[in-house]
């Protein structure tokens, strides 16, 4: 079962509206260990501003962490054509958010993504929907890299697919070294972005510039 939360108004002009739904089961148990936690810190749950953050704070967990719910290799497939362009295709700057599993802190910054189609292209939104898919999960950067890679490479058999990651981590800027300016840039290449140097060092190249 299922609780809807209307987030969003509806446009009368274009006829929109966002649904959000959370698992009630769910979230009243994870309310109830937030509510926990706060109490372990020494805060008072019955002041006025503390009421509804167990609440506010479980739907949050599970949107930041809804990426579990999602088969981005199921996906791709969905939106799979044949196609005989052989050429890159980038979709770069890519914009993500995820949570450190060392710490549930988030570390955030941009994916630059790209294949060789090999007779199959994929729609442009479902490569920023694989890069959404896994960011939305307790992870490491390293791992995050490779996933988005592997599932390219799986489910689209390209000549290559090539993955640069470059995010700034909060559990470096909030605590422990606090290096506020520091940023992890993180690859991962398969085919022609491994065999060829001239393939993978246009892809750098374009990743680098503004052609916009």
């Amino acid at each position: 079962m299922e609780v809807i939360n209307h987030n969003a108004s509806l446009n009368d002009d274009e006829g929109y509206i966002r649904i959000d739904k959370w698992n009630p089961e769910t979230t009243e148990k994870l309310a109830y260990h937030y509510k926990e936690i706060l109490k372990l810190i020494g805060e008072d749950v019955d002041r006025e501003g503390l009421l509804q953050t167990p609440t506010r704070v479980a739907k949050a967990i599970q949107f930041l962490t809804h990426g579990y719910n999602i088969d981005p290799h199921a996906m791709v497939r969905s939106a799979k054509f044949h196609e005989e362009y052989k050429q890159m295709v980038l979709v770069k700057d890519i914009e993500l958010y995820s949570l450190c599993e060392h710490h549930m802190i988030p570390f955030y910054g941009k994916a630059h993504v790209a294949y060789i189609p090999n007779g199959y292209i994929t729609g442009l939104s479902k490569v920023a929907r694989v890069v959404e898919a896994y960011a939305r999960r307790l992870q490491v950067q390293e791992r995050l890299t490779v996933q988005i890679r592997d599932c390219l490479q799986e489910t689209l058999n390209p000549l290559g697919v090539a993955v640069v990651i470059e995010a700034a981590h909060m559990c470096m800027q909030m605590r422990g070294v606090q290096k506020q300016n520091s940023v992890t840039t993180t690859s991962a290449f398969t085919g022609a972005f491994l065999t060829h140097n001239e393939t993978r060092e246009e892809f750098i190249h374009l990743i680098g510039v503004k052609l916009h």
